[in-house]
């Protein structure tokens, strides 16, 4: 299973991926998290923030998934992830992608804003340090229409938010599982 984590910046993307694979490891169900964020500083350094690049971004994010799911191994892929049509690509492309949209109101991002990004995306046209591409600000977040699961970290609390995502995750592998054993016993 993969499961796209999209919002935007400081939504909560990278904090619920990492509580919830702790919650789950517990439980002796791993998780495997692709965050972009490290990937872009680590591998993708030869990608900005263009609709193109983003684009490539994701497939490369969800190539490396897919390879986790064909060995069973759940992967959460951890991104802002703004564009509808590339995370439909995703789903049709690879088996059991489930799209989880984290949200959070703007207002209270720029609260938050812990990396700064908020606030230099915010400065006047012509400052020196304006951040001319954050999504959600001056660049778009085409939120999911139907994601499989919401999840609003400005109106739920951590601990909700894991306990969502993590039973989501459970029923989904037992509905796998179950689907997986009917077809073993067809043929």
């Amino acid at each position: 299973m993969i499961l796209l984590f999209c919002g935007l910046s400081g939504a909560g993307k990278s904090t619920l991926a990492e509580k919830v694979r702790h919650k789950l490891a517990s439980e002796e169900i791993f998780i495997e998290i692709i965050d972009a964020d490290e990937y872009r500083q680590r591998l993708f350094k030869d990608l900005g923030y263009s609709m193109e690049d983003r684009f490539e971004n994701i497939r490369r994010l969800g190539f490396i998934a897919g390879k986790f799911s064909s060995h069973n191994i759940i992967t959460i892929i951890s991104a802002i992830n703004p564009y509808d049509s590339i995370r439909k690509e995703l789903v049709r492309t690879y088996k059991n992608v489930k799209v989880v949209h984290i949200d959070c109101q703007i207002d209270v991002l720029i609260r938050r804003d812990t990396r700064g990004l908020y606030k230099r995306a915010l400065l006047p046209e012509g400052h020196p340090d304006k951040l001319s591409n954050l999504t959600g600000i001056n660049d778009p977040f085409e939120p999911p229409a139907s994601p499989d699961l919401y999840i609003s970290t400005d109106t739920m609390g951590i601990k909700e938010c894991v306990s969502e995502i993590r039973s989501f995750i459970v029923r989904n592998i037992v509905k796998e599982k179950y689907m997986y054993n009917t077809y073993a016993h067809v043929s």
